[in-house]
């Protein structure tokens, strides 16, 4: 449902910088005639680097994905973000770690509780939207490749180097985010990605309450397409392989556009990501087409040197596809 501003209203669920960039772009519009209220659902199921370091020694949830949302929301990117963002270059057991996962984790063990660490740090940044996790329990990631082979935690799943037959969560069937669950059935669109399909999207829609509201609510779901292939997770797979394994782990049919870049990219930063197995996620539109979703081009791609969407490029395609939801007519007693 819009905001009393009369503003859509927005969930995207994702994890890593795929979805901080997403935020990044979307937050100067929070407040607007067009985005009443903005959401992230972020993965909790990172294993790896500081925040694997923080969860195996304190046992509290990963902070890292959390905190890179927080800072891409914050109302101005000043000293305190950089602060949030600055990673220990030594220091024996701080080296690596980030400042802002430090705090979370600090804040964590004084109130015992994860979720007003993140409230905190949002009032201290002055975020522009709200952050939630997919869940506060402790799951870890499990993929099966189609060798047979099992890869256990996030890190293993992410570097498999082979395709994949799925993943699942251990435990498999943790209580969604209560918060995470209402943003989501009042939600008039719900963005997955862009990010890492296996160990950014699809963890969070494998908690039952999470997948749950997505097909109970109302709201448009668009996939954000990648723009490359990620080396050792998704080798290979092109835009239809994207939605179908999206697909195959919430069911058929709950994804209504893809929105994808239509820019070429630069030959030179093409070959330079050959060499690491990177390749562009090619958008096969008769296969897409065939899937029933509607499909959507934009120029969606950042200047430079890497190949990253450009955030706010990204942020006026999504509002754009957001305009008719906005202006249809109000359901009956809603």
């Amino acid at each position: 449902m819009a905001s009393p501003g009369g503003g859509s209203s927005l969930v995207a669920i994702g994890g890593g910088t795929g979805l901080s960039a997403l935020l990044r772009g979307l937050k100067h519009h929070v407040g607007s005639a067009r985005l009443g209220c903005l959401t992230g659902v972020v993965t909790v199921t990172d294993d790896g680097g500081s925040s694997g370091r923080l969860r195996r020694e304190f046992g509290v949830l990963p902070p890292g994905d959390i905190r890179n949302c927080i800072v891409a929301l914050a109302d101005d990117e000043d000293l305190l973000a950089r602060l949030f963002q600055y990673r220990f270059p030594n220091g024996g057991g701080l080296v690596g770690h980030s400042f802002g996962n430090l705090f979370l984790t600090a804040l964590t063990g004084i109130t015992g509780d994860f979720h007003q660490a993140i409230l905190t740090a949002e009032s201290v940044l002055s975020v522009r939207g709200k952050v939630y996790p997919a869940t506060l329990v402790d799951v870890r990631l499990r993929g099966r490749g189609v060798s047979g082979r099992t890869y256990e935690g996030e890190s293993a799943v992410g570097t498999s180097g082979e395709e994949l037959a799925g993943i699942e969560l251990d435990p498999a069937a943790a209580p969604a985010f209560p918060p995470a669950v209402a943003a989501l059935e009042r939600a008039d669109a719900i963005l997955l990605g862009p990010g890492s399909l296996y160990t950014s999207i699809i963890p969070n829609l494998l908690i039952p309450g999470i997948r749950q509201a997505v097909a109970k609510s109302r709201a448009r779901v668009i996939l954000l397409l990648n723009l490359m292939t990620q080396p050792g997770e998704t080798d290979g797979m092109m835009g239809a392989a994207h939605l179908q394994a999206v697909e195959r782990h919430i069911g058929a049919g709950l994804i209504h556009t893809v929105l994808y870049n239509a820019t070429p990219i630069p030959a030179p930063l093409l070959a330079h990501y050959a060499e690491t197995g990177s390749e562009p996620v090619a958008v096969e539109r008769e296969a897409l087409a065939r899937s029933g979703v509607e499909l959507v081009a934009a120029d969606l791609l950042a200047e430079g040197d890497l190949i990253r969407h450009d955030p706010e490029k990204l942020s006026r395609a999504v509002l754009d596809l957001l305009e008719p939801l906005r202006l249809r007519p109000a359901a009956a007693g809603g």
